[in-house]
């Protein structure tokens, strides 16, 4: 099935809440492929219009030609007209190049109250009601094509579905008499057609005062869907739904300080998986993870075939490294809500249950508790394993340049004023040995350094790895955009620094990968 093509033919609206912005963003929240063309400029926000400009009527036609000369369209919307000149052109143009759906939205009367319509432009306006499928008048704007289809001096007297009868009937087209302006619980708009027959669309009225461009939205929305399903009553019976859940949304965009608009993005963001920002991260440094899981010092560990005293020599600055990396762990326990200690024997790998909840972003006692764990497993690690490993061959080992660079990286992120930033930064050394020890699989019997391979691929250890990135992600969740670049470059350059900490030990005493 291929892609609507929808033009609409509009005003602007700055603020992107009405006119041929908010057509265009309903048109893609279905899956349409939107194209403007512009009948007025206007000077609008969401407290109203301040003025309007109508560009010279050849340049309109020039723009609709241009359109209609090249792509096929399979619908058209046409909202703000403004002057009979306006009216005038888009409807010569309309006999010349009729798509098989067309709706008017007869933008006369803004939310606001603004006229957006002159008098000579409304009388002129039958002659394109007569080429239109579906015309879609909010209230004030039914009772005016009603006087204009013959109801008298007094149309206000008519119920808005005699009035939409009335107007059906007249230019034989369909009529949407939305009840968005109504009271009552529920929000029921009525689709009439010439023969009289009426179908009730009812939805929960949504108490907002954000409310702009539902008009423009929902006319565009109905082209779409009508060019996609061939049927008008399916069409409305889509786009109400959907107009009321941009309504529902529309309070959480706090886009401007009056009237604002609605959330057209509001059903798409719903069905879209959530991209944990962690996750991001992690993909931005993807390159980096495979050059640290090709490096020669991974690879010969991973085949036994690595020296065991360069082994050796990298334990003694992994030594170094969790001195200090523990000290970051219990701040960040501190941070976290007092270093409530998990029990002197709980150890990283299994601290914490992944999912245990945290008071606040990334706060809370469980997470104190988790840090404090990591903590002393840093300890043990240190002490149990590498002490045992390295058996006095290079217990008196100096910092090398690579750790004492990867060192002060961190210490600048705990320096930073910022829990956030240093628990960012402290991800990678998780994430990353919990990556390596899922690449390096399952060491067989008898191999050279089955115990560390066995340390990193543990399930505990990739729980904690797990559980460290949600703690992260919920502070970044609660960061402002601010903050979070600053967690971002610093996990980026953590992951760096892990690369350059495995490349150290074949690189030489002097340092030369240092990042």
């Amino acid at each position: 099935m291929s892609v609507p093509r929808v033009l609409a033919i509009a005003g602007t609206d700055p603020t992107g809440g009405a006119g041929l912005q908010a057509d265009l963003k309903a048109i893609a929240a279905h899956d349409g492929y939107g194209m403007g063309v512009v009948t007025a400029l206007v000077a609008q926000n969401t407290h109203g219009v301040r003025s309007v400009h109508v560009p010279d009527v050849a340049f309109l036609r020039e723009q609709l030609d241009a359109v209609s000369d090249d792509v096929t369209i399979d619908a058209v919307k046409i909202g703000m007209l403004g002057t009979a000149p306006v009216v005038r052109v888009v409807t010569d143009w309309l006999r010349e190049h009729r798509p098989p759906v067309v709706v008017v939205d007869p933008v006369m009367v803004a939310t606001s109250g603004d006229r957006l319509l002159d008098e000579d432009a409304a009388a002129a306006m039958g002659a394109l009601f007569g080429l239109a499928d579906l015309v879609t008048p909010n209230r004030a704007e039914l009772q005016a094509l009603a006087e204009l289809a013959g109801a008298g001096a007094a149309p206000a007297s008519l119920s808005s579905l005699d009035a939409a009868r009335l107007v059906a009937s007249t230019w034989d087209v369909l009529v949407l008499a939305k009840g968005g302006h109504d009271d009552g619980p529920t929000s029921d708009d009525v689709l009439v057609s010439p023969s009289g027959s009426a179908r009730r669309f009812t939805a929960p009225r949504v108490a907002t005062a954000n409310t702009h461009g539902t008009g423009c939205s929902l006319s565009s929305a109905i082209a779409t869907l009508a060019a996609r399903h061939g049927d008008w009553e399916l069409a409305v019976g889509v786009a109400k739904p959907w107009l009321t859940a941009a309504l529902r949304g529309a309070d959480a965009l706090e886009v401007g300080s009056g009237n604002g608009p609605i959330d057209h993005g509001a059903v798409i963001r719903a069905s879209l998986p959530v991209v944990r920002f962690t996750d991001v991260w992690w993909s931005d440094v993807d390159s980096v993870l495979q050059a640290t899981i090709e490096c020669g010092f991974l690879v010969g560990l991973r085949d036994g075939t690595l020296d065991a005293d360069v082994f050796a020599g990298y334990l003694a600055q992994d030594v170094h490294y969790l001195r200090a990396y523990e000290q970051h762990l219990a701040a960040l326990a501190a941070s976290a809500g007092g270093a409530a200690g998990a029990g002197a024997g709980a150890a990283a790998a299994g601290a914490a249950a992944p999912g245990a909840a945290a008071a606040g972003a990334g706060r809370g006692p469980a997470a104190a508790a988790f840090w404090t764990a990591a903590s002393e497993g840093c300890a043990a690690e240190a002490r149990d394993l590498h002490h045992r490993r390295l058996a006095g061959t290079h217990a008196d080992d100096p910092v090398h340049p690579t750790c004492a660079g990867y060192l002060a990286h961190l210490q600048e992120a705990a320096d930073s004023g910022s829990a956030a930033v240093l628990a960012a930064a402290v991800l990678p050394c998780f994430r990353v040995y919990a990556w390596v020890g899922a690449q390096l699989g399952a060491a067989p019997d008898g191999h050279l350094f089955a115990d560390w391979i066995t340390a990193y691929g543990d399930p505990g250890f990739a729980a904690s790895s797990a559980e460290a990135a949600r703690l992260v992600e919920e502070m970044a969740a609660a960061a402002t955009p601010i903050e979070r670049g600053r967690m971002a470059r610093a996990f980026r350059r953590s992951t760096e620094w892990e690369l350059a900490f495995f490349a150290m030990p074949l690189a030489g005493a002097a340092g030369e990968f240092t990042c």
